[in-house]
């Protein structure tokens, strides 16, 4: 059989999906087809039959538009992927979307698309398995041992995010990250010389990378011995640049930008197959003997089982470590974790300690990180104004691996979508800190997370226009409206130290999705509750106050403007009107309770509602009606001490007063 055959399988499978579905891009696939053989052959540790085996190699197509490639690599390797998946390509409710989605298809370790941010997860996953391999491993006993591959191309290198991500992975010198560029000089606008012209190897090399220039990526024997020389290199992640021809095989379509995002056409995908020698007309036909080539299945089978063997005998020798690190793996919370953290929360209950909620936070993870060996996170330079840093927790050691803090510098993209191939690769709860504003800098990773259903932990401090003289630029407005319309996102801004830390409890037990922890930079006054009060918090809104079971007037706060509710409920009750506080930290929550318990917190009977947050008001007409008032804010923020911006925004007692007065 002549060997190139097995490349082309990929490229045919990958034309005709493209062709079938009308759409999709056959140009990147057809000219990776052979760094895909060396790698799914010949290289990679995977086994079809467990996708999820835990020390399995990782593999993430970066550039995500070239999906075709993987689906077909599945497919023909083994895994559950069939013919008809690759034809129902593109196609509603297909496991085969447009760009490769986690969750829907095994082998797909993560969802891309949005360029860059795949490489920047592989980073995640590579920190967590040095991580991991140095926690756990012991002499003659390397459990965690597997390497990150990365197919990238033109795109991904231009994203701003590839610089953060290459140059943390860099500083930390992800040894086991290899990552195999498509150099083919084409984008969507055609040849990038004309807008791209950086030194790719200088500026890798310039960030601690071990570099290969000018591989034949068409060259079986040339990309293996690149991947080969890349593993002997410990210290340094690696970029192999591989010389490919997009469209490779298409007569009329190679190298040009007319292969990048459309299908090649009826006439020229029958030129394509002979021009490539493949004598086989039939769409989706693959040979037989080639298929049996491809399969991975008995080797994969046999790398399990070897290291199912190593693994024995490290439960053996290491039996708690073992323990630990399948717990881990599977996902699983500690025994005892909630209670303790519970006991915790009741401490701080009884006594009124008065403290803005990103120290609440610090608190929380003061606790929290005693208690769960697998919460890693840190901070975009921001660790003394986030208070990300718990007590006792060791910066992460680029030398040893060791370490649980990590200092991301100002890279709040790369931040975030690290954070997601952390939790992506399994074993670790992370978390991230920065102002809530530039939140905004890392929006598309954030959006990744929720998409993915992942849990990743977003700590977002300086939440209002409480932060008061650095002005607008960092006063956010609109974010926290922006973060709660995000589908499968859970916010939090609590409203004091109890508030946060059951916040945290309840962001620690998600595991289908990111949560936003809003918290605020000045100081909150702690709030009186009994018992039942305490445990209908994590319902994300609950009655915090009220003059009677019959209120006339329904006050909803969050954060820092709860107190200006429960004020302005005094000031109300002096003047004989029955008024109920709702605190509601979470919407999110809130309205994943049953219809009764919502009526019983938000009666519909009760019209008259005034909702007051120091942020976009308009969110707020969900809660309060078209005809309910709310107090909040209707523009950018100004410069100056933040007692003075409420008073100049109106944010006050008296206009919430005077707000719930009109309405009665």
């Amino acid at each position: 059989m002549d060997v190139k055959q097995l490349a082309n399988a990929i490229r045919i499978l990958s034309m005709d999906g493209v062709q079938k579905a009308n759409s999709g891009h056959p140009g990147a696939p057809m000219g990776m087809a052979e760094m895909a053989e060396v790698l799914f052959r010949r290289v990679m540790k995977h086994n079809p039959k467990n996708p999820q085996w835990a020390n399995r190699d990782r593999f993430v197509l970066s550039n995500g538009h070239a999906s075709m490639l993987l689906y077909s690599l599945l497919h023909l390797s083994g895994y559950d992927v069939s013919l008809d998946d690759l034809k129902d390509f593109r196609q509603l409710h297909s496991r085969t979307a447009g760009h490769p989605e986690y969750g829907y298809l095994p082998g797909v370790e993560t969802t891309t698309g949005p360029l860059g941010q795949g490489f920047a997860n592989a980073v995640g996953m590579a920190l967590a398995e040095k991580s991991l391999a140095a926690r756990f491993n012991r002499e003659g006993h390397k459990v965690i041992d597997h390497y990150t591959y990365v197919f990238l191309g033109d795109g991904c290198l231009m994203e701003g995010i590839s610089h953060e991500a290459a140059s943390l992975a860099g500083v930390w010198k992800l040894g086991k990250l290899i990552v195999l560029y498509d150099d083919n000089g084409i984008s969507i606008d055609g040849e990038v010389e004309h807008w791209f012209k950086d030194d790719t190897a200088k500026r890798f090399e310039a960030y601690g990378w071990h570099v290969i220039r000018d591989i034949d990526g068409h060259d079986i024997d040339s990309v293996s011995k690149a991947i080969v020389g890349a593993q002997s290199i410990k210290d340094k992640p690696s970029l192999l640049m591989c010389r490919t021809t997009i469209g490779f095989g298409s007569p009329n379509k190679a190298n040009t930008a007319g292969s990048h995002g459309a299908p090649l056409g009826t006439e020229e995908v029958a030129l394509t197959r002979k021009n490539l020698g493949w004598k086989h007309d039939e769409p989706f036909f693959v040979p037989e003997e080639i298929y049996k080539a491809w399969d991975q299945s008995a080797r994969g089978a046999k790398d399990e089982e070897e290291w199912n063997a190593v693994f024995a005998s490290y439960e053996k020798a290491y039996p708690a470590e073992a323990a630990e690190l399948k717990r881990r793996l599977a996902g699983e919370l500690p025994k005892d974790w909630e209670k303790s953290f519970d006991d915790a929360i009741r401490k701080w209950q009884s006594e009124d300690v008065k403290v803005a909620s990103r120290k609440a936070s610090q608190m929380s993870l003061d606790v929290l990180g005693n208690l769960l060996g697998e919460l890693i996170g840190g901070s975009a330079d921001l660790s003394p104004s986030n208070l990300t840093a718990w007590k006792g927790v060791e910066d992460f050691d680029s030398e040893t691996g060791k370490g649980m803090y990590l200092r991301f510098g100002v890279r709040e993209f790369g931040m975030m979508a690290i954070l997601n191939g952390l939790s992506l690769h399994g074993g670790f709860i992370p978390y991230g800190g920065t102002f809530l504003m530039f939140m905004e800098y890392a929006r598309n990773a954030i959006r990744m997370a929720a998409l993915m259903k992942i849990r990743t932990i977003g700590v977002f401090t300086h939440d209002s226009i409480g932060l008061g003289e650095d002005g607008p630029t960092h006063q956010p407005v609109e974010q926290m409206a922006n973060l709660r319309m995000t589908p499968n996102m859970v916010t939090w801004r609590p409203c004091d130290l109890v508030e946060t830390g059951v916040a945290w409890k309840m962001a620690i037990k998600r595991a289908d999705g990111p949560t936003a922890l809003l918290l605020s930079r000045q100081n909150l006054t702690p709030r009186k509750r009994t018992e039942e009060q305490l445990s209908l918090i994590e319902k994300g809104g609950y009655i915090l106050h009220e003059t009677d079971d019959s209120p006339s007037v329904i006050l909803i706060g969050t954060g820092s403007e709860v107190e200006l509710a429960v004020k302005a409920a005094k000031v109300l009750e002096e003047e004989k009107i029955s008024v109920r506080v709702v605190s509601m930290p979470s919407p999110e929550l809130f309205e994943a309770q049953d219809a009764a318990y919502r009526e019983g917190v938000l009666p519909k009977g009760i019209k008259a509602r005034v909702a007051v947050e120091a942020g976009w008001a308009d969110y707020w007409y969900k809660y309060v009606g078209l005809d309910g008032k709310i107090v909040g804010m209707r523009s950018f923020g100004e410069s100056g001490p933040a007692d003075q911006l409420y008073e100049h925004f109106g944010i006050t007692v008296e206009k919430v007063v005077e707000a719930a007065k009109s309405l009665l």
